[in-house]
């Protein structure tokens, strides 16, 4: 995965990244008030030795500097702690003072210099001039010859003391700041791994890959398509409706060589909305002037019927054992050349139905009848209705919801379908999350209605007629044909 394949992960979760920001900003600012202000003493000495002549100067640098690293040890021994625990009651003890104690050498120079901090202002400031005193006087005591003439070495305070008016720490906005960049990539990390562990399918490009078929569509999200899941009406100008139509140019142009002529719509699981795009594909193909027979062969929980506002109490299976005709079940839908066929009574073999030999004569001399044949389909990991029914179609449409189905479901229902030689036409991902820049594009060029739409001249509703007397020329056409 590239650099932008993160990066999508990190912006699909971004609430995990949102929630470790602010754990860690909450956690800083809980540190930050919790942790006690301190404060800084400081005082600088300069070690020096008497020289005679350049090169006695020289000489005398080098030994200093050498002698300054001994003296920053000094400054935090126990003789030096215990003797200013002595002079002064400071309500220390020698190690807690010696903890206090940080000591800076300034490399080339003859600078030392000695830094207490304290939570007590007034204590730092006292700690670190008994400190300055108790310091001279230790290394003049130790570096007095025994014959008792003057040391080689002085030391003298050159800054100091003296102790900062602010705290120098906590630090708020430093803390603030480190709290908000780790829990950043804390965040980052997390979702990265969230996105990686993930095996929903998420987006088309990745459906495309799992199915190794033509990403046909992707029908995007809307609230109101639950009370309302057909492109009719008010929802025919929806971003939904667009991309359907764009389905239907996709699916009539995917092999302009050996065009499909009856489909089979499937899922891997149930709920992914294959019938919902069944019937939609249908009524987008009939909008188009196709011919289009729409049949139901979900025999074990049909929802054509239902979602059409139809009568399915007869159709397919009665057809199927020979009770029925199928002109006399056949019912036409709206205006448009869309004919219907229910599925009809739940049969206690479905499976068998259909792929009985009836079932495969009436694909045949139904696929004469019509220009296009929709074939809704059980899903393919649930029973195995659905490979049976997609065996005898000219190609199969794979549809599944986004964020719902696994890889391994997709893949293993794209495998159902080419172990037995099934064509797959492409697939559709269905419920998808599309970019807003992508929904204001189609609201801010789709096709606005009027209201109050204008009478029908005498010629339009001639030819409105006219059509309506080839959908019922096309149902004798299938009573013929079935007898």
């Amino acid at each position: 995965m590239d650099v932008l394949g993160y990066l999508r992960l990190v912006r699909r979760h971004w609430w995990i990244v949102l929630v470790t920001v602010m754990l860690g900003l909450g956690t800083a600012a809980l540190v930050t008030v919790r942790t006690a202000p301190r404060y800084e003493a400081s005082v600088t000495f300069f070690v020096t030795t008497p020289s005679q002549g350049v090169t006695d100067a020289y000489q005398g640098s080098l030994f200093l500097q050498q002698r300054v690293k001994s003296y920053g040890d000094l400054l935090t021994s126990d003789r030096l702690a215990q003797s200013v625990v002595a002079d002064a009651p400071l309500g220390l003890t020698a190690d807690q003072v010696r903890s206090r104690i940080r000591t800076t050498a300034t490399t080339g120079t003859v600078l030392l210099k000695a830094t207490i901090t304290d939570t007590d202002q007034t204590r730092a400031l006292k700690t670190t001039e008994t400190l300055a005193a108790k310091f001279t006087e230790l290394v003049r005591k130790v570096e007095t010859p025994p014959d008792g003439k003057a040391p080689p070495i002085k030391i003298e305070v050159v800054s100091g003391p003296r102790v900062t008016s602010n705290p120098v720490s906590p630090q708020p906005t430093r803390n603030l700041v480190l709290g908000g960049l780790l829990g950043l990539l804390l965040g980052a990390g997390l979702a990265v791994l969230r996105g990686v562990a993930d095996v929903r399918m998420r987006d088309g490009a990745g459906l495309q890959r799992v199915t190794g078929s033509p990403l046909l569509g992707e029908i995007p999200y809307e609230t109101g398509a639950r009370s309302a899941p057909l492109i009719v009406g008010d929802a025919a100008t929806s971003a939904r409706a667009e991309a359907v139509r764009k389905l239907r140019t996709n699916l009539r142009f995917v092999d302009v060589h050996e065009p499909a002529r009856v489909i089979a719509v499937t899922s891997a699981l149930q709920g992914e909305g294959k019938t919902t795009m069944a019937c939609n594909t249908a009524i987008a193909l009939a909008e188009a002037g196709w011919r289009v027979l729409l049949i139901d062969a979900d025999l074990r929980r049909p929802k054509v019927a239902d979602y059409l506002g139809l009568d399915g109490g007869v159709g397919l299976t009665d057809v199927l054992v020979g009770d029925v005709q199928v002109g006399d079940v056949v019912q036409r839908w709206g205006e448009k050349s869309l004919l219907v066929l229910p599925s009809g009574a739940t049969p206690p073999n479905p499976s068998e139905l259909l792929g009985s030999k009836s079932m495969a004569d009436l694909l045949v001399a139904l696929r004469d009848s019509a220009d296009i044949v929709v074939i809704d389909t059980a899903p393919l990991l649930a029973v195995t209705d659905g490979v049976v029914v997609a065996v005898q179609a000219d190609g199969a449409l794979l549809v599944t919801q986004q964020g719902r189905t696994s890889r391994s479901q997709v893949a293993a229902a794209a495998h159902a379908l080419r172990s037995v030689s099934v064509r797959l036409l492409g697939c559709v991902l269905n419920m998808a999350k599309v970019a807003k820049a992508d929904a204001y594009q189609y609201e801010a060029y789709k096709v606005v209605v009027p209201p109050a739409a204008p009478s029908v001249p005498a010629d339009r509703a001639g030819a409105r007629r006219g059509a309506k007397k080839a959908v019922g020329d096309r149902t004798q056409e299938l009573t013929r044909l079935s007898r």
